[in-house]
């Protein structure tokens, strides 16, 4: 859904991608438990002889924090599938160390005869769309 709201835009800012990340916050985050992290990566593949692949721009937000992710002109990876010269993608990490109902309460736990692995379920997720409505997306205050 947040990669899927940042494609949507033709240009973007900080404050926006922090706006739709928080909207993303509150879905993974239904019962207030879990601090999730979601970063936001805008990639360019170059259209060179061996394209390069680098980071545009990037925003993050850990708990309730906002703030700027992987470095511009970094290199990063995309599947190879989608290593296409000239091709912008956006990319979501989404990260989330969910607490169980179930575990909320150390009794609970006890009497329902979980052990300790059961106390935090890492889930995550990482997704690229491309634009929608423009060849890049430009954020002009990230």
């Amino acid at each position: 859904m947040v990669a899927d709201l940042v494609t949507q835009q033709q240009t973007i800012t900080a404050a926006d991608l922090d706006a739709i990340m928080q909207i993303g916050n509150s879905t993974l985050q239904p019962y207030n438990r879990s601090t999730p992290e979601i970063i936001i990566t805008a990639i360019q593949v170059t259209d060179e002889p061996t394209p390069k692949v680098l980071v545009v721009w990037s925003r993050k937000m850990v708990g309730s924090a906002f703030s700027a992710a992987t470095a511009k002109n970094s290199i990063t990876t995309v599947p190879p599938a989608l290593e296409i010269k000239g091709t912008f993608l956006i990319r979501v990490e989404s990260n989330l160390a969910y607490q169980p109902i179930i575990t909320w309460s150390v009794d609970s736990e006890k009497r329902l005869g979980l052990s300790s692995a059961f106390d935090s379920i890492s889930m995550g997720e990482t997704y690229y769309l491309r634009p929608r409505r423009s060849p890049t997306i430009p954020c002009s205050t990230c």
